[in-house]
């Protein structure tokens, strides 16, 4: 028996090794092998062949060979399956490797810009989904990132005023310091959002404020199950090719906030301080995202439950600046015990003023005074410049100066507002120096408040469904978030990006914010997510921040698309129910597509009823496959070429948007 047939027949028997089907995962074996998996040179182990070919003896120690496992998976196209086959006869190699097994990775396509099999409703069904995303090496990037022709422009506005043009407003870019024909318009781009970065480069490098994504996890459980979650390094390859052409767009002093959990933040860490620089790394924000009820804490006993996410900052360079803010005390600080009576110059003590106020009985101490009950929050809010604490100060002279008033205040520019107080040799500090603006229950407000750090867990994340009257599962930011991260980054009218817009809290918290905003996104919900919500806090929308910042709505926003080619050809592939279907798009294809250069149009017809013996997905697999990726969409340079028919208006827009 051959050894590759032994290794498919014992490898088999871990039923996490097979699919519903009974086929092996392929992708799995490979991962567990490249990871030095227990369980997989566990079941190695325990077959005699296998254990003499693919371990080697050290001082009577067994090592795993893992070069020769995976050599061997890999050269000799071990699990030999129809698809593979057919692949091999219709040519698919290059510099005779195939092109799965391509190496030298510089590209990829995963989560939200990958191709699914259709058909899958919910999470929990756990379909075994074809993982059609493909990862090109360098040699075969010659177009692809390429600025884009864009098509469909329209502007959106309360008057419903056509797209005739691009806003660029000479005041606001000198305001902002940037060249007086830069693009104001807020933008909203559908299209790949590594391509749409790659087209926003001529109009906005060296121009965005604030960069904020909230990409995919790597959980497994990011809106579909696919495959065994990314392997690990092509979701770093992904986040890498994104995250390089982001800081190319980035102010000087502009920031970048990257928000995910533990299972990819570690690693994520370190390629940012590859990209952007370890000297430039502020922090990594803790967010209390969630609460342990329900269904999370049904295995306790064997984990310790999430609550946390991780959102990672960097700075362009040393000249970035934050803006401080600030959270909620939860409870009084009895240093601040002293109310100022001005009139008489004097201070007495809080607690006999607030006795004598009824704001506490009798007998009470400072320890009674509530920050939560109403009526106390009324009270100290009100008298924020009357209640004080007493501070430690250097000037020995207006120490002195004050010690000689015995009990009375010692003003300085009293009445103004560079106004010192000193009582008793010690400076006399008003509670209203420690007011600041916070979120807190749900509202944003000036209140009693600390420094915040690096630790956020005052931010509701349970109850964000109705935000924006959109429904985006699992992956809704609130509001809130968003408008801290802008105001620690961002002032009116900076620009801020984000490049996997998902439901459109960014956007709708900029322009609420008047933050001029730029959103890429990929999939179809655009419409009905990002562009509908934007679309209401345009016309008035009260959800979210909406009541604390005094919403009444107005501004516009401009969408866009990247013009498609091959890409029209992957989204009829994806919805093809049946292969009849996928063989009248191949009939198109043949002619009106961009095919791989080493495809052979007269082999694959040539072996076409092998085309038709495949499954579906593999079927699928094979026609994404052959697309020439660098053709996805329409390419600038392509503008007048007559082969891909833009029209006057894709002309016009595009001469326009690249200022040509």
């Amino acid at each position: 028996m051959k050894l590759y047939t032994i290794l498919e027949q014992h490898l088999k028997k871990e039923p996490n090794f097979v699919t519903d089907d009974g086929e092996l995962k392929k992708w799995v074996v490979l991962g567990k092998a490249q990871n030095f998996d227990e369980e997989l040179i566990g079941l190695l182990l325990d077959n005699a062949e296998l254990k003499d070919k693919f371990f080697i003896k050290v001082k009577d120690t067994l090592v795993f060979n893992q070069n020769l496992f995976v050599q061997f998976l890999e050269q000799k196209n071990y699990l030999n399956d129809s698809y593979t086959q057919y692949k091999n006869k219709v040519g698919l190699t290059i510099d005779d490797k195939y092109l799965k097994q391509r190496n030298e990775v510089a590209l990829v396509w995963p989560f939200k810009d990958c191709v699914l099999e259709g058909g899958q409703s919910r999470e929990e069904d756990k379909r075994e989904e074809i993982f059609f995303n493909e990862i090109l090496a360098q040699d075969e990037i010659t177009q692809l990132l390429e600025p884009k022709v864009l098509t469909n422009a329209k502007r959106f506005d309360k008057d419903g005023h056509p797209f005739d043009g691009f806003i660029r407003d000479a005041e606001i870019n000198r305001k902002r310091g940037l060249p007086e024909d830069t693009i104001t318009d807020n933008l909203i781009i559908k299209g790949n959002n590594l391509l749409a970065l790659h087209s926003l480069k001529k109009e906005f490098a060296g121009k965005v404020k604030l960069i904020y994504i909230d990409p995919p996890f790597n959980t497994g459980n990011d809106g579909f199950k696919y495959n065994d979650n990314f392997n690990h390094s092509t979701w770093l390859t992904f986040m890498k090719n994104r995250l390089e052409v982001a800081k190319e767009l980035l102010l000087a002093d502009g920031l970048i906030f990257i928000h995910l959990d533990q299972i990819e933040e570690a690693y994520l860490k370190i390629l940012c301080d590859e990209i952007f620089g370890k000297e430039n790394f502020i922090n990594s924000i803790a967010v209390r995202s969630s609460t342990p009820s329900g269904t999370k804490t049904v295995h306790k006993d064997k984990t310790i439950i999430k609550q946390k996410d991780f959102i990672l900052v960097y700075k362009k360079s040393s000249t970035a600046r934050i803006n401080p803010q600030y959270k909620r005390k939860d409870k009084w600080d009895s240093h601040f015990n002293y109310y100022l009576d001005r009139e008489k110059e004097i201070v007495l003590p809080l607690i006999d003023v607030l006795i004598e106020k009824n704001i506490l009985p009798k007998n009470s101490s400072l320890k009674d005074f509530n920050i939560d009950d109403k009526n106390h929050i009324a009270f100290y809010k009100k008298n924020s410049s009357l209640i004080c604490q007493t501070q430690s100060h250097k000037n020995e002279e207006l120490k002195n100066k004050s010690k000689a008033l015995k009990d009375k205040v010692f003003f300085i520019n009293k009445g103004e507002e560079n106004e010192i107080m000193f009582y008793n040799g010690r400076q006399l500090t008003p509670l209203k120096n420690s007011m600041n603006e916070v979120i807190y229950n749900g509202k944003i407000d000036v209140d009693f408040s600390m420094l915040l750090c690096d630790f956020w867990d005052d931010i509701d994340f349970q109850n964000t469904q109705n935000e924006g009257g959109v429904s985006f599962t699992n992956g809704k930011k609130p509001e809130e978030l968003l408008y801290r991260i802008i105001k620690l980054t961002a002032n009116e009218k900076d620009i801020i990006l984000d490049f996997f817009a998902g439901s459109g809290t960014t956007g709708a918290v900029a322009h609420k914010m008047k933050r001029q905003y730029i959103l890429c996104e990929q999939m179809d919900y655009v419409e009905e997510l990002p562009i509908n919500r934007i679309k209401d806090v345009v016309d008035g929308d009260q959800s979210g921040i909406s009541k604390s910042v005094n919403w009444q709505g107005g501004g516009d926003f401009v969408y866009l698309e990247l013009k498609k080619y091959n890409q029209t050809f992957i989204e009829q592939i994806a919805e093809a129910e049946d292969s009849e279907a996928l063989l009248q798009i191949w009939e198109q294809m043949k002619g009106k597509s961009f095919l791989n250069y080493n495809v052979d149009i007269k082999k694959q017809e040539e072996y076409i009823e092998e085309f038709k013996a495949l499954s579906i997905a593999e079927q699928k697999q094979h026609l994404c496959e052959i697309l020439d990726k660098n053709q996805l969409y329409v390419n600038l340079s392509s503008l007048n070429d007559t082969d891909f028919a833009c029209t006057e208006d894709e002309k016009r827009v595009t001469k326009d948007f690249y200022n040509n």
